[in-house]
């Protein structure tokens, strides 16, 4: 009895195992294919915990992969929340805040730009600067 209990057992912690890594979807493809355009000629800086709100400049949404803030300094700083699948560009960010920054323990809450809903909630991650190299001289 011992032995099937031990398969079983085995059998079920496969099947969670295998279901752990599920395949990326079409919006996630076409997300980091969009994300990977977007950062070309740029290179990844060391994640920081929070930046500063009032350095925002403009805010953009890659469907099902990450949030991406353009700053002073032509620096992007790029945010892949836990669940990113949520994330639709046609959705508006709502950030609460109690300080003027925004942190990686922060949460975002998403409205759907025509009706008005709420549409869901991200969990940000750190964030990773991005960089273009200065245009050599001459």
């Amino acid at each position: 009895m011992r032995i099937i209990s031990t398969l079983i057992l085995t059998a079920a912690l496969a099947a969670t195992a295998a279901s752990a890594a599920p395949e990326p979807t079409k919006t996630q493809v076409r997300g980091e294919a969009r994300l990977t355009k977007l950062l070309e000629g740029r290179t990844a800086g060391t994640p920081v915990n929070c930046i500063n709100m009032r350095d925002i400049q403009q805010t953009q949404i890659i469907d099902g992969t990450a949030i991406v803030y353009r700053v002073s300094g032509n620096k992007l700083y790029v945010n892949r929340p836990v669940h990113p699948g949520t994330l639709d560009d046609d959705d508006i960010l709502i950030t609460d805040t109690r300080t003027p920054q925004l942190c990686n323990v922060d949460t975002i809450r998403l409205m759907s730009r025509i009706s008005r809903f709420p549409t869901g909630v991200v969990f940000l991650n750190k964030f990773v600067p991005y960089t273009k190299a200065p245009a050599p001289k001459g």
